[in-house]
């Protein structure tokens, strides 16, 4: 992630280093020289460029600044009356250390790196939320072989999240109301959430790291720019590149919201796929605030990016709409069914495994499951963090 103010931290440091050599040169004459020359100017201080953002590092704090750069229906899902949320489901000999546990008030979900976890959403033939299936209603499919379930919740799992905010020069009219639909976000989810907020024009910047400080993401938020291009591509990479090396929480998620296509990122919309697929990366919900001259393709990339990673695309008419497509997210993030199963093909065979769950239950019809639809075995231990 990009620093917003390294390049004024740049030319202050070399500020610094030219006044010292500054001072070097007006020592008294009747002062001995020393055996070394006083280094009489500083390097000419060098202009930041971005690198890729598979590259980046972790951010780092800019002195005392807080800031730092860094399909599913849409139809509003709403829980079936009546319901109540499932209990957990242990599994019969499981090893000690799989299951949840709850610690310090904090939720703390144990696996072992051998297994994979999975974040789903269930609805029904109306796109009503079903949060009371038990265990045995799922059957998990890894390149269309079944896999046992190791461990099963339906929990509202505290969630690592950034909030991916276009910030060029054609949402100028529209920040305003994006920015109080984020907010709002973060107010109707679980209060052990741990959020940054990513504002992107033609560079991204992490303006807000993780906290769940509503001064501070509101600070975030309102950082209007507005100006340059959209490196859509980029910033989501960088957003989930910057969950993966610092977020405390397992699960995680990105919330995006751009009014254009793509017209200034390094990465191409298939790269930037490939690594959402990464191993435990990020569920993104995105909402595509499009005209109808950017419409087909722009919709194309952010539903491909949404439904690989479980998440749902919005296409929406206009900004009004924003407000209230945010706490569909957020009932969606807190009605979620974490599963775990260990995959019958060791994780050290490479290669993309697809994945598939059905959901069965008596007195349901059509239930949908909603899920990451792959990924890219990796080395990351897919376990859980607290808040």
């Amino acid at each position: 992630m990009h620093l917003r103010n390294d390049r004024v931290l740049i030319l202050l440091i070399a500020l610094f280093f030219l006044t010292i050599g500054t001072g070097a040169q007006t020592t008294s004459p009747s002062n001995p020289p020393s055996a070394t020359p006083p280094q009489s100017q500083a390097p000419a201080p060098q202009t930041a460029q971005p690198a890729p953002p598979q590259q980046q590092s972790q951010p780092q704090s800019p002195g005392t600044q807080g800031q730092q750069p860094a399909q599913q229906p849409s139809q509003n899902p709403e829980t079936a009356p009546g319901q109540q949320p499932a209990q957990e489901q242990p599994a019969p000999g499981t090893p000690a250390g799989q299951e949840p546990d709850i610690s310090g008030g904090g939720f703390v979900f144990h696996s072992q790196a051998q297994e994979v976890v999975l974040h789903a959403t269930v609805v029904d033939e109306k796109q009503r939320l079903i949060t009371n299936l038990t265990r045995n209603a799922f059957q998990v499919f890894e390149n269309g072989q079944p896999q046992p379930i190791t461990s099963f919740r339906q929990e509202d799992v505290p969630v690592a999240m950034g909030i991916v905010i276009d910030n060029s020069g054609s949402m100028r009219e529209k920040r305003d109301k994006v920015a109080k639909a984020a907010e709002n976000l973060v107010a109707a989810s679980n209060a052990q959430d741990q959020v940054f907020v990513v504002n992107f024009s033609d560079e991204y910047y992490l303006d807000q790291d993780f906290t769940n400080d509503p001064k501070k993401l509101r600070g975030a938020l309102e950082k209007l720019e507005s100006r340059g291009g959209t490196a859509l591509y980029d910033a989501v990479v960088a957003s989930a590149d910057h969950l993966k090396k610092n977020a405390k929480l397992q699960k995680k998620v990105l919330f995006v919201v751009t009014d254009g296509e793509d017209d200034a990122s390094r990465e191409s919309l298939e790269a930037a796929v490939r690594q959402l697929q990464e191993e435990n990366g990020p569920t993104i919900y995105a909402i595509g605030i499009l005209g109808d001259e950017k419409q087909r393709r722009a919709k194309r990339a952010l539903q491909t990016i949404a439904e690989r990673t479980g998440g749902i695309a919005f296409l929406p008419k206009s900004v009004d709409e924003v407000d209230e497509i945010s706490r569909t997210v957020a009932k969606d993030i807190r009605n979620q069914y974490t599963i775990v199963y260990k995959p019958t093909t060791p994780k050290r065979v490479g290669g993309y495994r697809t994945i598939h769950v059905d959901a069965r239950a008596s007195g349901y019809k059509g239930l949908v499951v909603r899920t990451r639809s792959g990924y890219y075995p990796g080395q990351e231990q897919a376990s859980g963090g607290s808040d």
